[in-house]
């Protein structure tokens, strides 16, 4: 493996920016491109064939970029593709993100739990293998339908609404809250100001982790000063602004 090859990222918009802030903080001296898919945002509503289509052009782009291996920001993608593209790019690692309801599991199996995802992930085989296999029969299970589009956006007023009118229900009930899509993560202040102080469960700092590991066990780590560039399918000076202040990095 290239040491000095890039972290392929993709998401299809900048919610994967909650999965790279977990990996920097363990593999700050890497490369890393980032890719926004704002053109084919969202995924949840596009069929298995079209999203791995979809998958397999960014991956494409993104081994042209020097890419060693590439991470699946974005779990409708992880769902839907990652099987596909492990078999049409063996020599290349992906790492995908997952539902983090096994850490429930682990920390907090006597706890009512909520589950935000999308759609998408709901419907997935792999999150309801995950839920019949560790189901703390606490569960209640909340597709967020058009959430992920409005923290996109970056509506907040949008998003206050949205939350009162779908979550205000599991005021008082609620102790755990796992966070089934990536962009979630970014509006936890603004769910807790509804559910009030509740645990947090989402896969990226495991991913981080997992990541990490390939790399040392494949002498992939890079010892040399990291750099992260950006990339939106629509060229969006907006989501670049953003990308990086989410980061709370100022762009080179």
């Amino acid at each position: 493996m290239n040491r000095e090859g890039k972290i392929g990222i993709f998401d299809s918009g900048i919610g994967g920016v909650t999965v790279l802030r977990e990996i920097i903080k363990v593999l700050p001296k890497e490369n890393y491109l980032y890719y926004s898919d704002s053109k084919n945002n969202p995924y949840g509503d596009k069929t298995d064939r079209k999203i791995k289509q979809i998958c397999d052009k960014i991956v494409k782009h993104l081994l042209e970029e020097n890419c060693k291996i590439i991470v699946i920001a974005c779990n409708t993608a992880s769902n839907k593709a990652v099987q596909y593209l492990r078999g049409k790019y063996p020599e290349i690692p992906f790492v995908a993100i997952e539902p983090a309801y096994k850490m429930v599991y682990d920390y907090a199996y006597d706890k009512p739990t909520l589950v935000m995802a999308t759609r998408g992930t709901m419907e997935s085989e792999k999150f309801n293998l995950l839920l019949k296999k560790y189901d703390n029969h606490q569960t209640y299970l909340l597709p967020c339908v058009g959430l992920a589009d409005r923290i996109e956006k970056g509506s907040q007023k949008e998003i206050e609404n949205y939350l009162e009118k779908y979550i205000m229900t599991y005021q008082g009930i609620i102790e755990n809250v796992v966070l089934g899509c990536t962009h979630y993560p970014l509006i936890q202040k603004e769910i807790e100001k509804i559910l009030g102080k509740v645990q947090f469960f989402n896969g990226a700092p495991n991913l981080a982790k997992h990541l990490k590991h390939i790399l040392q066990k494949s002498h992939g780590l890079n010892e040399g000063e990291g750099k992260i560039d950006f990339e939106d399918s629509q060229n969006l000076l907006e989501k670049r602004e953003r990308f990086f202040e989410i980061l709370g990095m100022v762009e080179d």
